[in-house]
C-alpha cells in the first residue's frame, strides 16, 4: 500500500509542487542524486572510480510536454557525453525516451535517440535506454531495434522482472545481441500485467538472471570494456543479496568469467555490496542521476524500501 502510494506521488504534479518547495526534500534526495550539475555529477563519479567502480549517469527528467524540452534534454545528454570524455571517467550513460520525446511524438523521439548514439559512438561510450512503465515497454523496445537495423551496436535496453512478458523478451532480444539491465521495476503496475507478489518477482528476476548469464557465456562471455564504458551483457541492477549470491552462484557453476558479469546498484543505497562485490573482482557500476527534475526519481526510492520513507518522514515532521 505504501509503495503505490508513493509511486502514485511520483506523477502527481500537485505533490511535486508542494514537496519541491521543502527545503529539507532536496537535503533527502541529495541522499540519492549526486547534484544539480554536470560538474556535481562528474565529481561523484571521480570518488566512485577510485573506489574501483563504474558509474552510469543519467540527467534527471522524464515525459517532457513539449518539442523544446525534448530537444534540450538530448542537448544536455549531448554535452554529457562530451564531458565524460573530457574528464576521462569510467562512466556511460543511461536515457529515458521519454525524456526526449517519446510521449510527443516516436519519430522525435528516434531523430534523437540516433544523434546519442552518433555522439556516443563518437566517444566511444555506451547508452543504455532505461525502461520506464508498460505503456513504453513495446515502444522502448521497437525504438532499440531501430536503432540497431541502423548499424549502433553501442546501446543496450532494461527488462523489468516483475512483468509476465519479460521472459520472452529477455529471449527474443538476446537472440538479437542485446545487452540487458535486469531490475525489479519501480512503477505501479496492475496485476493483469505484473507479478503483485514479490515471491513470484523475485523468482523471475533468478530465472532471467540464469538467461542473461548462459546467453553471455554462449556469446564467448564478452567482457567489460577496460575503460569501463561497455558494459558485459548482463547487469544485474539490485540491492537484494540473496539475487546477488544467486547470480555469483550461478555464474561460478557455469564457469562464466567474473568480469563477464557486472552488478549494479544505486548511488545512495548498500555501498556496503557495491564495495564487496568489487573486493570479490566483479565489475561494479552506480547508477549516478543527477540534475534539477529529481522530484519522481526521489519518490520511486521511496517507494522502494521502508527505511528510505523513514528517513523522509521523520525529516518532515522535524521541519
Amino acid at each position: 500500500m505504501l509503495r503505490a502510494f508513493f509511486v502514485s506521488l511520483s506523477k502527481a504534479k500537485w505533490a511535486q509542487r508542494l514537496i519541491t518547495r521543502w527545503g529539507f526534500a532536496w537535503r533527502a534526495a541529495s541522499r540519492f542524486v549526486a547534484g544539480d550539475t554536470i560538474a556535481d555529477a562528474v565529481q561523484v563519479v571521480r570518488e566512485l572510480n577510485a573506489r574501483g567502480i563504474n558509474a552510469t549517469l543519467d540527467h534527471l527528467g522524464e515525459s517532457t510536454t513539449t518539442v523544446e524540452e525534448a530537444i534540450q534534454a538530448k542537448n544536455d545528454i549531448l554535452a554529457l557525453l562530451e564531458e565524460i570524455d573530457c574528464c576521462d571517467v569510467r562512466a556511460n550513460v543511461s536515457i529515458k525516451l521519454t525524456q526526449i520525446g517519446l510521449a510527443l511524438s516516436e519519430a522525435l523521439c528516434a531523430q534523437n535517440l540516433e544523434e546519442i548514439l552518433a555522439c556516443a559512438s563518437q566517444h566511444n561510450n555506451f547508452i543504455r535506454i532505461d525502461m520506464e512503465d508498460s505503456p513504453y515497454v513495446d515502444r522502448t523496445y521497437r525504438l532499440y531495434r531501430l536503432m540497431r537495423a541502423k548499424g549502433y551496436e553501442n546501446v543496450g535496453v532494461v527488462v523489468q522482472s516483475y512483468l509476465y512478458r519479460s521472459e520472452q523478451d529477455v529471449r527474443t532480444l538476446l537472440a538479437e545481441g542485446a545487452r540487458f539491465r535486469l531490475v525489479k521495476g519501480a512503477y505501479k503496475e496492475p496485476p493483469e500485467i505484473a507479478f503483485p507478489k514479490k515471491a513470484d518477482v523475485d523468482a523471475n528476476f533468478d530465472l532471467l538472471t540464469q538467461l542473461l548469464l548462459d546467453a553471455s557465456l554462449q556469446a564467448g562471455a564478452p567482457a567489460i570494456s577496460p575503460d569501463g564504458r561497455v558494459p558485459p551483457i548482463p547487469a544485474i541492477a539490485t540491492h537484494d543479496p540473496k539475487r546477488i549470491e544467486f547470480a555469483k552462484a550461478y555464474a561460478a557453476k557455469i564457469g562464466l568469467p567474473k568480469n563477464a558479469l557486472e552488478f549494479q546498484m544505486l548511488y545512495g543505497i548498500r555501498r556496503d555490496l557495491q564495495e564487496q562485490c568489487a573486493s570479490e573482482g566483479y565489475p561494479v557500476r552506480v547508477y549516478v542521476p543527477y540534475g534539477t527534475h529529481w522530484y519522481p526519481y526521489f519518490m520511486r526510492r521511496l517507494a522502494e524500501r521502508p527505511a528510505n520513507v523513514w528517513f523522509f518522514l521523520s525529516n518532515l515532521f522535524r521541519r
